[in-house]
């Protein structure tokens, strides 16, 4: 008895140490890329023999002393499905394979942004009927270190009952090439919203790189508990110098009281959310207040107060009395308060809002943040008062560079993919210039660790919305960003989809994915699949100044510039050496676009869309694609000393 329990045991150990294993990325239902070689990995024992079947393939190899394998199959023509076997110690069959074209679909929440919630949806779901359609959905995940297989994730076909939760930018992209090329479509999604492209890049990348190796010289590489319980002395330490007090919830009862003085605590731009502020990317528990007057006259009237939308979580008072509570971080909060709540003279209304992850705090239009009583209304946007009272010690993806290239791209690496989408910039707006930089390299890093020459990278330029009122006036980190997208295209293999007339100035997640889709893949059937058409609007080329106007000329005209309907150009601005911009009278004039203004004789510099709401702005070409937004001067912008800084 005592020898057959010995024999299950090694028998046991033998097999647990013998199973070659595969990374998640090749699972059923999968689609490799189509006239390329391609590469096949996985895990074995040490000098294990590994044996590869595909179609009419046969390769072998030999796991490394790590236990790691890697060959190439030889390319294949699209088609299938097929089934890949994997032999060593024990057998692996992946079926329902597909041979096709594979895109990466990687950036914030606009990609991240799912069918279901996108233009039309619901139809969209109804529609979807795409089996040669595969999408592959990274599970969102977090490292120190590059990780060798991802934490989840499986293929699935586009049907009615997965699509809904597909990137819809990247579904609408592959069902046009689908319907092009009639091959099998795949996509690779992994994105996470509210991330900078500085956690997208490799630590290598940043080490070789003039520009941020002293940076990455300071970032420990550690394992993602002990970088947690680093990040969150560093954050608990940080955000202590800022607001002047411990974090600490200590009398935290008191602060909803009128009685309570608040003089020593910090003060937040509201409405705006905290990351967009000096307070940073936090997730915790913070106390905000706001005192108003009032006169005997207004207490005569219902009051309800408005306080936008709050993100996460808030618990509202006013005068010490809890007038309501919500856990939807994207509801506007409209509460009514009682009669007997408010008093002649000073009032306080004091939130306690709790902040799970990503965004923080009150945020939306300011227009929404006021207290209304009877006719009158108090507007409550500008300085509110803060204090921190929980720093959370879970780590985000943007406590410090690389953490979701570890986790999310490096498993992907090497599979064979035809290029990459990308969908992100709203999180380094506060960085837009270094954005030039750091957008560039990250390209290059990906092309880099892919091994699969300067692949096509695509990406979406940001579109309209009003967060900061940023114009030429006052300076718009949103236009600096576009500006860096758009110097981005000196990038070898890039291509770039405009969205001016597709965003929403309200809404920093436009629901028409659909457009953005077919414009990424207007590119692509252009650049790559042998469709040879005007795949992009109007780009600015150089000017002239002639008396008291200056002539603009662009490239990608296509068959000639316009305006929808042949309305009145709008968007246009012009400044004189002062660098004062006016609003300026534009007209086309044999594919040229002269701009004036009475108020400038002597014209210098032009801008164009320069703005974080550049809604109205209609410069196209006549094939309907819009003219990205530009300016002319070299002039010193608001983001151009900002740099990427990680905690200390």
């Amino acid at each position: 008895m005592k020898k057959t329990v010995i024999f299950i045991f090694l028998l046991i150990s033998v097999l647990a140490n013998a199973n070659i294993r595969m990374p998640l990325i090749f699972s059923d239902g999968m689609v490799l890329q189509r006239d390329k070689q391609i590469p096949i990995w996985g895990f074995a024992d040490a000098n294990e023999s590994v044996e590869i079947h595909f179609n009419k393939q046969v390769k072998k190899t030999t796991a490394d002393k790590n236990g790691k394998w890697t060959v190439n199959l030889s390319a294949e023509k699209a088609g299938g499905p097929f089934e890949l076997t994997i032999i060593g110690k024990n057998k692996i069959t992946i079926k329902n394979v597909l041979v096709g074209e594979v895109w990466i679909c990687s950036g914030q929440s606009n990609m991240e942004f799912q069918v279901f919630k996108s233009m039309n949806g619901e139809k969209e779901i109804a529609d979807a009927n795409y089996p040669m359609i595969r999408h592959f959905g990274v599970a969102q995940d977090l490292s120190g270190t590059p990780k060798d297989d991802l934490k989840q994730g499986k293929w699935e076909e586009a049907n009615k009952k997965n699509v809904g939760n597909f990137t819809a930018v990247g579904y609408y992209f592959a069902r046009k090439l689908y319907a092009e090329l009639k091959i099998p479509i795949g996509i690779i999604n992994t994105s996470w919203g509210g991330t900078n492209v500085e956690t997208w890049t490799s630590r290598e990348a940043f080490e070789k790189s003039p520009d941020f190796k002293a940076m990455i010289a300071d970032v420990p590489t550690l394992n993602v508990d002990s970088i947690s319980k680093l990040y969150a002395r560093k954050m608990k330490e940080r955000v202590e110098k800022i607001q002047g007090n411990p974090v600490s919830s200590d009398n935290e009862d008191s602060f909803k009281e009128l009685s309570f003085n608040d003089n020593s605590w910090g003060e937040l731009n509201t409405p705006s959310l905290w990351e967009n502020q000096p307070l940073g990317d936090l997730d915790g528990v913070v106390w905000m207040r706001k005192t108003i007057t009032l006169t005997a006259d207004d207490l005569k009237n219902n009051a309800v107060l408005s306080l936008a939308k709050i993100d996460d979580e808030d618990i509202t008072y006013v005068n010490g009395i809890e007038i309501g509570r919500n856990t939807q971080y994207d509801l506007k909060r409209v509460y009514s308060v009682p009669g007997n709540v408010l008093k002649e003279g000073k009032n306080v209304i004091a939130v306690r809002i709790v902040d799970n992850s990503g965004g923080g705090g009150i945020y939306g239009e300011a227009q929404d943040l006021k207290l209304n009583i009877g006719s009158k209304s108090i507007p409550l946007d500008g300085k509110w008062k803060f204090r921190v009272i929980v720093v959370k010690t879970a780590l985000s993806p943007n406590s410090y560079p690389s953490l979701l290239y570890n986790a999310m791209v490096n498993p992907l690496v090497p599979y064979g993919i035809q290029g990459v989408l990308w969908y992100q910039g709203e999180a380094n707006v506060w960085r837009a210039a270094e954005y030039k930089k750091s957008f560039p390299l990250m390209i290059t890093d990906w092309r880099t660790k892919f091994k699969q020459g300067n692949f096509p990278f695509y990406f979406v330029q940001l579109s309209t919305f009003d967060e900061f009122g940023g114009n030429s006036e006052k300076g718009s980190r949103w236009a600096e960003l576009r500006e860096a997208q758009s110097e981005t295209l000196k990038v070898p293999n890039t291509g770039m989809a405009v969205t001016t007339d597709i965003g929403n100035a309200k809404d920093i997640h436009p629901t028409n994915k659909q457009d953005i889709g077919l414009r990424l893949a207007a590119i692509a059937m252009n650049n790559i699949y042998g469709k040879k058409q005007v795949h992009s609007g109007p780009t600015y080329k150089s000017q002239e100044i002639k008396g008291n106007q200056i002539v603009l000329t662009f490239d990608n005209i296509g068959s000639g510039l316009s305006t929808p309907n042949n309305v009145e150009l709008k968007g246009f601005e012009i400044a004189g050496a002062d660098k004062v911009f006016h609003s300026a009278k534009a007209i086309i004039k044999d594919n040229k676009v002269i701009v004036s203004s009475d108020q400038v004789q002597n014209p210098v510099a032009v801008h164009y869309g320069w703005a974080d709401d550049d809604t109205a702005i209609n410069l196209f070409n006549k094939e309907k694609f819009p003219a990205s937004p530009f300016r002319t001067d070299n002039w010193e912008m608001l983001t151009a000393n900002e740099k990427y800084k990680v905690s200390k």
